[in-house]
Order: C-alpha cells, then structure tokens, then sequence
C-alpha cells in the first residue's frame, strides 16, 4: 500500500479515517497486517507527508499507535506522553496537524493497566513525574460514585478502567475548551475529535 496522497487526504472524510483506523485494527487482533514495504514508503514520503489523523496516546511501549491500527509510514501524525493528557505544546501540535496538514482525525487513546493512572490514583510524587500525574488527577477526582476511599486506588481495577476512561474524556473536553482553532474545525465538519480505549489484554481498540 502506498502512504496518502494530498488528493486522498483531501478526499477521504472523518468517518472515513474512523472505519480505516478500525479496520486497521482488526487486522493487527487478527494477526492479517499488511505486508508493507516501508522501505518504499520513505522514499514515497521523502518529498512530504499527507496524514489522516493524529493520535495522542501514552507512552506505553505496548500501546504503539502505528502496529495496533495497522499503519505505515506517513498515515498519522503521533504524540505520546503518560498518560495521554493535554498540554499546550500538545495542543499546538494538533492544531498544525489538523489546520496546516489537513488530518481529518484528532483521537485521544488511553489504555487499559496504565501505569502513570495507576500514580495519579495512589498519588505517587517523584521528580518531573508528579507535574505529570497532577494533569491526571482531575480524572481520578471525577470518578466518586460508588467507591469508598479505601477503594479509589490502583489495587480496585474498575476504578482503574473508569479513571482512564474520564482521563480521556476530560482531555477531549479541554482540547474543544482550549483550542478554538479544533474546536472550528470539528464544528465545520473538517475534523472529528474522538475518543479511545486500547485494551493491552486483547489488542482491541474500544471508540467512544
């Protein structure tokens, strides 16, 4: 398969790019990945590059956004940070993805067993980390039904599964809040900003 062309860029729509991803990553649970010639990609993408999406995902080394959706080299845009939250210099990234690049598709993935939720929810301190894991604890915070305080930490896996859900909901809920220039964009109907779980147990991406 060869890597989009500007005209297949421009022609493919944000649905579009939602059932490719999906596709894509059936193949990868079947164990059916396209037999690529990456080689041949770098050449075909030495002169520029016409992404369909961006994905935001953490830093796992199970979750690699490229092997789980099947993709080659030029088909998406990826930022990786633990935990997958939002920042500004990951907002700015987005922006010139979906604004000077013309990606159809922003998707936040969060994974299931993440071990920077895992800190938030226990609120582990250790140098750099604990200003990463404060972006974290909104999610933690949010997630108060049910649950007593001996039970709101990372031995309570339901608790785990909800906190990384709402993580990746709240991260969607401030790029339309702080980005105005995505949040046009998906109200044109240029883009979509979505929602995703990778389950490490099975492969299987869940869309929200």
């Amino acid at each position: 398969m060869k890597p989009f062309s500007r005209e297949m860029q421009m022609q493919i729509s944000p649905d579009e790019v939602i059932e490719y991803l999906k596709m894509g990553n059936d193949r990868f649970v079947h164990n059916m990945k396209y037999n690529r010639n990456l080689i041949s990609q770098v050449t075909e993408t030495s002169e520029g590059q016409f992404p369909i999406s961006i994905i935001l995902s953490c830093i796992d080394s199970r979750v690699s956004p490229e092997i789980v959706f099947d993709l080659g080299i030029g088909y998406s845009f990826d930022v990786r940070i633990a935990g997958n939250h939002i920042n500004k210099d990951i907002l700015g990234s987005m922006e010139f993805a979906a604004k000077l690049s013309g990606v159809k598709l922003v998707l936040v993935m969060g994974h299931t067993r993440c071990g920077a939720i895992s800190g938030a929810c226990d609120g582990l301190e250790i140098g750099n980390l604990t200003h990463s894991l404060n972006k974290i604890k909104p999610a933690v915070e949010a997630v108060k039904e049910g649950f007593e305080s001996n039970l709101r930490n990372s031995h309570n896996p339901l608790f785990m599964d909800l906190v990384s859900k709402k993580n990746v909901e709240l991260s969607i809920e401030r790029i339309r809040t702080e980005s105005p220039i995505l949040k046009e964009l998906e109200d044109s109907g240029q883009i979509k900003i979505l929602g995703a779980m990778y389950h490490v147990e099975s492969g299987v991406v869940e869309f929200y």
